[in-house]
């Protein structure tokens, strides 16, 4: 049994299925009902709050891991991770992550961020429609004209709270010309670096996706361009393939470790001084990454994921959990939107599914009782 995030390894499930079919995972289900266990679903295994885990019954889709493209509309089967499909899509690509080993399903059903996301949307913004196994069995297609409450529900809080998706249609887009750049600072230039950002990034054009990382070693902006732009920056956009491109990014990661994280949206730049609070007590790593664009286009209550009103996102990430994590993260909570991205589970917070769900929390809960009326599958933390 593999699973992507470490600390999750030693727990053990009564029975790990590994299901290649919608069948099976109908049964799987009914299996868990009659023994009376939790369901845990997992595509790619990479949850933060270790929802693709449990002690009960583990239904792992990865078996369904088929990806066909008919003109530029993609069936995928929830099994698929990223870097497989994107080889498979090639000419063609869709909005989403570089990590390689993310399953596709989790990474689309709640939200989707990447390099093409100020273009094109979220990877959820690109889903046509899913198939999906409800809790008691039942399989169901959904998609704009079909079921399409859940449709809707999928579509920001679907990460394993609805059903099991088994199978998903992607809306996808030829793979452009792209150019890229990494340009590193030391800490000391760290405020003017962000100040400059946050009046930016969130305002480029839509074709451009500019990081901003702050660590121990110092400043870090890396960014992706698919049209001309001009940086604030002293810097070289170097062409490369798209797909050369991804991998690089996918490289940057390393090896899979524990890390914890906390984050939140913002719709307005953070003071100077909230700035040099974080620096001065920076013993982690913060992530600054752009919104604007294509992710703000989309109304927030045309999908469950309503993050549409931010500028960016900040995630702050450590190798322990509370302490310097904590601190930080309060350090700028009361400037955010209180919005958190789904795909960064946070256990730590007051009111999960106002975090997640903001506006269109009551809508989510009305999805989530007519279709797991048992409450089989459980709620993000």
């Amino acid at each position: 049994m593999t699973v992507a995030m470490p600390r999750f390894a030693a727990i053990e499930p009564e029975a790990l299925v590994e299901c290649a079919t919608p069948a099976e995972v109908a049964e799987a289900l009914a299996y868990a009902e009659r023994s009376g266990l939790e369901v845990a679903v997992r595509s790619g295994g990479h949850c933060f709050a270790g929802r693709s885990s449990s002690t009960g019954v583990v239904i792992d889709v990865t078996p369904m891991h088929g990806v066909a493209l008919d003109g530029d509309v993609a069936t995928v089967g929830a099994g698929t991770r990223l870097g497989a499909l994107y080889d498979a899509l090639e000419p063609s690509t869709i909005p989403a992550g570089c990590g390689p080993t993310v399953g596709i399903a989790g990474l689309a059903l709640g939200g989707g961020l990447g390099i093409l996301g100020r273009a094109h949307g979220l990877t959820c913004d690109a889903l046509l429609g899913a198939q999906v196994v409800l809790a008691g069995g039942r399989v169901v297609e959904c998609d704009a004209e079909r079921e399409p409450e859940l449709f809707w529900a999928l579509r920001g809080a679907g990460n394993g709270s609805l059903g099991v998706v088994t199978r998903l249609r992607l809306r996808t887009l030829p793979a452009p010309e792209i150019s890229a750049f990494e340009l590193h600072r030391p800490r000391e230039e760290a405020v003017e670096l962000i100040e400059t950002w946050q009046r930016w990034a969130p305002d480029a054009p839509d074709g451009v996706a500019v990081s901003l990382l702050l660590d121990d070693a110092g400043v870090h902006l890396i960014g992706t361009a698919t049209e001309p732009c001009e940086l604030p920056w002293e810097a070289e956009l170097r062409p490369a393939s798209f797909r050369d491109t991804k991998r690089r990014l996918a490289e940057r990661t390393g090896p899979e470790i524990d890390t914890w994280s906390r984050s939140e949206f913002f719709a307005r730049p953070l003071e100077r001084d909230t700035l040099e609070a974080l620096i001065e007590n920076l013993e982690g790593e913060l992530d600054f990454t752009p919104w604007g664009g294509a992710y703000n286009r989309v109304a927030p209550d045309a999908t469950a994921f309503v993050h549409r009103d931010a500028r960016f996102l900040l995630k702050h990430t450590a190798t322990t959990p509370g302490g310097w994590l904590d601190r930080s993260w309060k350090l700028v909570h009361p400037y955010g939107t209180g919005g958190v991205y789904p795909n960064f589970p946070d256990p730590g917070l007051a009111d999960p599914d106002g975090a997640y769900f903001g506006a269109n929390r009551d809508r989510v809960a009305r999805a989530r009782a007519a279709y797991d009326p048992e409450g089989v599958f459980q709620p993000l933390p």
